[in-house]
């Protein structure tokens, strides 16, 4: 079976007959962080020299928000601020 389609609840891919997250799930993982550790290693260091470009911010999503002040009212009704009534 690929590792892809591993599922954790799945039957252990040695054979034990135990689930994938019970047997080798934690051996596995380890493996994969070694494995990504020794990549890091080996990648060459960021050089020195500032990076001139940045990133653009992402733009605001113009999102509907028809109880924020400032916003066009669009059932037709007039805002109308009043205290709440308190007691009876």
């Amino acid at each position: 079976m690929d590792k892809k389609e591993l599922g954790r609840n799945d039957p252990c891919h040695c054979g034990s007959g135990r689930k994938y997250k019970v047997c080798c799930l934690d051996k596995d993982e380890a493996k994969e962080r070694a494995a990504r550790a020794k990549l890091a290693e080996e990648a060459p260091a960021p050089s020195s020299e500032p990076a001139h470009h940045t990133p653009a911010a992402a733009p605001k999503r113009d999102t509907r928000q028809p109880w924020r002040r400032g916003q066009a009212n669009t059932r037709g009704f007039q805002k109308v601020s009043l205290p709440r009534k308190v007691g009876s």
